[in-house]
């Protein structure tokens, strides 16, 4: 019983956030993120950004300018200006989100990393909920 209680602990846990989320209207911390993506240059974030939206993985992907980035690459210190994609998308999504900007990015080892929403404006999350399509 013990062992079993153990197990289902995260699956009962997640239920009784969304229960008390439905009831109540709050936000459920972490069930939006913010993924972060480093791109060559202007045209490839566009594409990447419009392949993002066209897959329906984010509700909203911003294109900020370049950016001067310091790096270490196959033991040299390198230096680029880079294009940094932030793309808003469900946490669930973030898995599938990085598998496909891998295939279609050109860097041998594009940067992908994310992090959960915390809090936030309650219309606009629920915005991000309405635009990217459940699992």
């Amino acid at each position: 019983v013990v062992t079993l209680s153990l197990l289902m602990y995260p699956v009962l846990r997640s239920l009784a956030l969304q229960l008390h989320s439905a009831v109540t209207g709050s936000y459920i911390s972490g069930t939006h993120s913010i993924a972060f993506i480093n791109c060559l240059n202007e045209q490839v974030a566009k594409d990447i950004a419009r392949a993002i939206m066209d897959k329906k993985l984010a509700a909203n992907v911003n294109i900020l300018p370049k950016s001067l980035a310091l790096y270490f690459w196959k033991g040299e210190l390198e230096e680029s200006t880079e294009i940094l994609l932030l793309v808003k998308t469900r946490t669930s999504k973030i898995g599938e989100l990085s598998n496909y900007v891998r295939s279609i990015h050109p860097f041998e080892i594009p940067e992908i990393i994310s992090l959960p929403i915390d809090q936030g404006n309650p219309l606009y999350l629920k915005w991000i909920e309405e635009s990217v399509p459940r699992d």
